[in-house]
């Protein structure tokens, strides 16, 4: 099949019934459904942009020549990365950065894994590393839609991460056909979207959880499986009030596995714990950074031309606004500079297996949980009260109230009020709305905490260099034992 449009993917949505829940509503037609239709028609749009903008998005299959999406490139060169990044960048655009789990993401992931057979096959796990590679080939093949879910439930952290052998998903059976698993995972983004839901590798598991190291793919609707949405954040679909939250709402959901049988092809580990806990270590991180980041730095972008915008409609350019307004235009363009960086330093990581340098990436993994909420923080202190006083389009349209909003709801200049009010609600989407608060959430979390990144990253920093241009000074040859020198002057004071 290759690269399908957006009809397609929505018919094959159409195919499933997966037991998807939200309130106290088992979901009979996700398509209709007016917490998801919204971002359906988005994630289409998606696929229809892939034919759109063929020459950056479309590669032959290498082994049939179809074609398919670039981000299912396992990349050779660093040409092919450079393709992926145009590839990417377009999907990021479409949905504003606003939509983290966009079906890129699986995309590349999965290209990752099958590029690593070297890690995947270790320790006796041979098989579940063929089921992996085949598993990607009908991937990208297909062109299907993926959610994932990688941890475990939170049921009491004084006792650690581990929830327990009675929550945590684990096998339960081995079956003539494969196997079968129980438990639960969070959170699986994009859930009501995809065509398949994919399990692997998190945080490592302790000892004596060898029942807990899973990795396969299943799709959507297979017995046993209950997705319980969050609460949609989604409105109606009205573009001119909810610019945001009628697009891009992708949803999140918990996962329980009630005794699901997982095909014996479809298990990329079943119990290997040696595999489960090495293959995230090394390739998966600058591989998928890659996709993450360049959507990080597309958000970015769009929220510093919001705030552009919003100051040119009020005709605010004091200095103290106009330094809030550099503030985001450096977080956006260190973003860009760290991916260039990446990218330009991206060398053969495995014989003919290309991927970005990672050390930039996880610089930049640390520090934008941190960005993000200052830039909710700017865009929130730049429109002030004007966040609430856009009026809605049926305001606007009220013969009795049109001529009022205009008199007293224009902006500066020649800003009608329609065109000021499609400012103020679309930056209201952006900072105020339920949307807008689960993605301050997502940006804090999904990668880890920035503290938490903050201490990963130095202890795995390269501190050759650093520490090199340190000890010259302390290595100089100053004539006086300075070891003994400072004993001496340690046993003085110590005497006083």
């Amino acid at each position: 099949m290759g690269a399908r449009t957006g009809t397609e993917f929505l018919e094959g949505l159409a195919r499933l019934r997966p037991d998807v829940w939200v309130g106290s509503e088992k979901v009979a037609d996700v398509l209709e459904h007016p917490a998801f239709s919204g971002a359906a028609r988005t994630v289409a749009a998606l696929f229809d942009l892939q034919h759109e903008a063929a020459d950056d998005c479309l590669v032959p299959d290498p082994e049939t020549g179809e074609p398919i999406n670039a981000s299912h490139l396992i990349p050779r060169s660093r040409a092919d990365l450079e393709q992926r990044h145009r590839c990417m960048q377009r999907a990021a655009e479409l949905t504003v950065g606003l939509m983290g789990r966009s079906p890129d993401y699986m995309n590349v992931t999965f290209a990752g894994f099958a590029a690593r057979p070297d890690e995947w096959g270790a320790n006796g796990n041979e098989e579940g590393a063929a089921n992996l590679i085949a598993y990607q080939k009908l991937l990208r093949r297909r062109d299907l839609s993926l959610t994932h879910t990688i941890i475990h439930p939170t049921i009491d952290k004084s006792r650690g991460d581990f929830p327990g052998p009675d929550v945590a998903l684990h096998k339960v059976a081995d079956t003539a056909h494969g196997i079968v698993v129980r438990g639960a995972r969070i959170l699986a983004t994009l859930a009501p979207f995809a065509d398949e839901l994919a399990v692997y590798p998190a945080h490592p598991l302790p000892d004596g959880a060898d029942a807990h190291a899973l990795a396969f793919c299943i799709p959507m609707d297979t017995p046993g499986l209950k997705f319980i949405c969050r609460d949609s954040c989604s409105t109606p679909r009205n573009l001119f009030d909810h610019p945001l939250s009628s697009r891009f709402d992708e949803q999140d959901a918990f996962v329980i596995f009630d005794d699901v049988e997982v095909p014996r092809d479809r298990v990329f580990i079943g119990g290997n714990r040696a595999v489960y806990n090495q293959v995230m270590l090394t390739s998966w991180f600058p591989n998928v950074m890659q996709q993450t980041m360049i959507r990080a730095q597309t958000k970015l972008e769009f929220a510093w031309g919001l705030a552009t915008r919003m100051t040119e409609a009020i005709g605010d350019f004091s200095p103290a606004t106009t330094q809030m307004l550099g503030e985001l235009w450096s977080y956006v363009e260190f973003a860009r500079a760290a991916i260039r960086a990446a990218e330009a330093d991206a060398f053969e990581w495995v014989p003919g297996v290309w991927f970005p340098r990672g050390e930039p990436l996880a610089a930049l993994r640390a520090a934008l949980p941190t960005w993000f909420p200052r830039v909710t923080e700017i865009i929130t202190l730049v429109g002030s009260h004007n966040l609430l006083a856009a009026p809605t389009a049926a305001q606007l349209a009220d013969p009795a109230l049109a001529p009022f909003v205009d008199q007293y709801l224009r902006g500066a200049g020649d800003v009608s009020a329609t065109a000021r009010a499609r400012i103020f609600r679309l930056a209201w989407d952006f900072v105020g709305s339920a949307l807008a608060a689960r993605g301050v959430l997502y940006e804090r979390f999904y990668l880890a905490s920035g503290a938490r990144n903050y201490q990963v990253i130095h202890k795995i920093a390269p501190k050759e260099r650093a520490t090199a241009l340190v000890d010259r000074f302390l290595n100089e040859d100053l004539g006086v034992d300075d070891t003994a020198a400072m004993a001496e002057r340690a046993a003085a004071r110590a005497l006083r």
